[in-house]
């Protein structure tokens, strides 16, 4: 007569234990002993089945009551009783052993249990499109409209997406029922492992088209180019991407279309520079306009303004012009223009000009050119 120690005594629990503190003992010595965790030692395999051998028992009520009862002789053969709960036989359930794996393996095991699968039929939304859209300097700056090119797949209109020729349909996969996937099961010491892997027959799509379209030759899609026309927002920068939401490639089983990702590239303006939302320009001024002063015509992305420049300009001066920048996207206000100004010297003069400069330049003093009287002044200290 084989030597069992006690179920109770087994899982660490006493005899008038609930369930709830019956399974937490059992998941508890499940996990210590078991095999994956103790690879080789066959100390913890057997405590292993010992433990599971005493949960079967104590788990169900009827099996319990004549253990308290009658002891191991009420539940194991061995003994004389009627119980066939020796390890891996009978009916224990594995579903709780799949919980264990769950808890520290991920899952996946399918010990006695259901298996989440993904339904092959159910919606899919389609893919996105990316393309590239080139935009002169103003074009960004002030939004425009714009026509586009977007290569996608579109739903094969000769078969309305099934892809089965018309006239006839796919038929549900006789080997997976429709679901795309085959349950396969094996014998471990550890009881009947269930694994599921994608349908061979159907390719997981739980259909077979045994007469495929000849257009999209059984996918229900085909590509195509369509023509779109699109509103650039004002103000969007080089190398910054607007979506087109819904236009681009159809989806599969109903599912939404996916989007179009349009990406702008700028290219650069003779005139203006950006920098984020403001705008600058560079005005070149003659001598006499910066010495005097003037009134000027300044070039802004709305147009022409006129600007007095005040005498005495300085090269490299900059002026701003308020709210003549680029607008915000997708907001209100909009940045500045800087102006920076660029004094040009004359060039091929003439004998006459030459001597009026002379004639000017014998009346000026180091007043009138505070930087080049501040620059020698700092020249004499240092030599001296």
């Amino acid at each position: 007569m084989p030597d069992k120690r006690d179920y109770y005594e087994v899982l660490g629990v006493s005899k008038g234990c609930s369930e709830d503190e019956l399974k937490k003992a059992y998941r508890q010595m499940a996990k210590k002993y078991h095999p994956d965790l103790n690879p080789g030692d066959k100390e913890a395999e057997a405590h292993f089945k010992e433990v599971n051998e005493a949960y079967e028992v104590l788990s169900d009520s009827q099996k319990r009551a004549r253990y308290d009862q009658f002891g191991h002789a009420g539940v194991d053969p061995s003994y004389g009783g009627g119980g066939g709960a020796a390890y891996g036989t009978g009916g224990f359930d594995f579903g709780d052993i799949g919980d264990i794996f769950d808890s520290f393996f991920g899952g996946g095991f399918g010990f006695g249990g259901s298996t989440r699968t993904r339904d092959p039929n159910a919606p899919i939304r389609g893919n996105n499109v990316s393309i590239s859209l080139a935009l002169t300097f103003m074009e960004a700056a002030k939004g425009c409209k714009k026509e586009v090119s977007v290569p996608h797949l579109e739903q094969c209109s000769a078969c309305s997406g099934t892809g089965a020729k018309a006239g006839s349909h796919a038929e549900t996969c006789s080997e997976c029922g429709g679901s795309g996937q085959v349950r396969v099961s094996q014998r471990t010491p550890l009881g009947v492992i269930q694994t599921v892997k994608p349908c061979s027959k159907c390719s997981g799509k739980g259909k077979i088209i045994t007469q495929p379209c000849p257009d999209c030759r059984g996918l229900g899609r085909v590509r195509r180019q369509k023509k779109l026309e699109v509103s650039v927002p004002a103000g969007i920068d080089d190398g910054q991407t607007f979506v087109l939401r819904g236009q681009g490639d159809s989806g599969l089983n109903g599912g939404p279309a996916g989007d179009v990702n349009i990406t702008v590239s700028v290219r650069p303006d003779p005139l203006f520079e950006r920098d984020g939302f403001d705008v600058w320009c560079d005005i070149p001024l003659t001598f006499a306009q910066a010495a005097l002063g003037d009134e000027i015509t300044v070039p802004t992305i709305d147009g022409k303004v006129s600007y007095n420049v005040p005498d005495g300009t300085q090269p490299g001066t900059v002026f701003r012009l308020r709210n003549k920048g680029i607008q915000y996207v997708g907001g209100r206000g909009r940045g500045d223009q800087y102006v920076r100004v660029n004094i040009e010297v004359p060039k091929n003069m003439s004998g006459k000009q030459k001597d009026a400069l002379r004639d000017f330049e014998k009346l000026m003093n180091d007043r009138n050119y505070e930087k080049r009287k501040g620059f020698f002044d700092k020249l004499k200290d240092i030599m001296s």
